[in-house]
């Protein structure tokens, strides 16, 4: 049967109904999702996880399924989980995960670690979202990349970009490295201005960057969830983006921020010299080690020099999206029940399965 005659591939997301405060991206997947004819998408309730009927489940952060606000809700949640991953296991329903994170949370009790390792192992099919993500040998894979924002950020009013003035934007946890950024800031000399905006995950770390930020008079810090609009202002304001965490593989700041049209700083790792490669070196300014004084300033004398034209995000339209993801489910349910081609067998076996990327 063909795709056109086939009945549309039923699909549990693991994201719950978006709302105002959901990451863009997921938004932007949902639409185009639901766009597809072939697809019917599914938002994530327990109920409908344990008892609806769905072809496959469609994983993007699996450590919020066993995570809650209290421990008991925790509890419910792995128990919730162990219950989920049984059914999938006992109907052959694939599991497809997006990639979104090389590494799990660091903060996970050893009972939330077993269970989400347990999801890995039952992982059917990955999805990556560029091009470096490691995929172990075997495992299958597609690679789908993340999508832009630029029609995201479309409706919304932008500033001219300010000479020496530079942003830290989004929400604030320890591995983005804002205090490292402080740091490294109060050395850099000329008429420099920085902006942090976002909202921290704990009221330690606020405390911390506070403390931090008081001693340089250059740096201002506004502590709140940014709306979209709030977003598009303080970074279209800056003329650079400084984006320093110590952990970065796939990061939406980093395309924001391109959206917008905007360069910006980040550290030296595979998936960034990838991403400069593709857009233009002049737009992802990049530095190895400790994010430095004298890093900064060279940032700020190359961002300077970029004043017109926009980095190149053509891989990374939306229109494919969907039907990428419809390909990638299919796939996930033949390989669930055991049906593969002889030439996507031998694929498998060399363990360089095939990859779709948005063109």
């Amino acid at each position: 049967m063909t795709d056109g005659q086939a009945r549309p591939i039923r699909v549990l997301q693991s994201f719950p109904t978006p709302r105002p405060t959901t990451n863009p991206y997921i938004v932007m997947l949902a639409r185009s999702l639901q766009s597809d004819p072939g697809i019917a998408m599914s938002t994530f309730t327990w109920k409908r996880a344990l008892l609806g009927r769905y072809d496959v489940f469609h994983a993007h952060w699996p450590e919020i399924l066993v995570s809650g606000h209290s421990p008991v809700k925790t509890a419910a949640r792995q128990l919730f989980t162990i219950l989920l991953l049984a059914r999938l296991r006992l109907t052959r329903t694939p599991i497809v995960r997006t990639v979104h994170n090389l590494e799990l949370p660091r903060d996970l009790s050893r009972s939330q670690t077993a269970i989400l390792r347990a999801f890995d192992r039952w992982t059917t099919l990955r999805v990556r979202l560029n091009d470096t993500t490691p995929i172990a040998a075997g495992q299958a894979y597609e690679t789908i990349l993340h999508g832009h924002y630029r029609d995201w950020f479309a409706p919304f009013a932008r500033r001219s970009a300010q000479p020496g003035a530079l942003a830290f934007f989004g929400l604030i946890r320890r591995y983005k490295n804002v205090e490292g950024l402080l740091r490294a800031f109060r050395g850099a000399e000329g008429p420099l201005r920085l902006t942090v905006a976002g909202k921290p995950s704990s009221e330690e770390l606020a405390d911390s960057i506070r403390s931090i930020a008081a001693e340089d008079p250059r740096v201002s810090v506004a502590f709140a969830f940014l709306t979209d609009a709030e977003l598009v202002e303080v970074a279209t304001a800056a003329e650079l983006v400084v984006l320093p965490y110590s952990e970065m593989h796939n990061s939406g700041g980093v395309l924001s921020a391109l959206s917008l049209d905007r360069p910006v700083l980040v550290p030296a790792t595979p998936s960034n010299d990838s991403l400069a490669e593709e857009v233009g070196p002049e737009w992802v300014l990049r530095y190895e080690g400790q994010l430095t004084a004298a890093a900064i300033e060279a940032a700020v004398r190359s961002a300077g020099q970029v004043h017109d034209g926009r980095p190149d995000l053509s891989r990374r339209g939306w229109e494919q999206t969907g039907a990428l993801h419809r390909g990638a489910y299919r796939r996930a349910v033949a390989l669930a029940r055991g049906r593969r081609s002889a030439p996507e067998a031998a694929l498998e076996h060399r363990s360089a399965v095939r990859e779709h990327v948005t063109e």
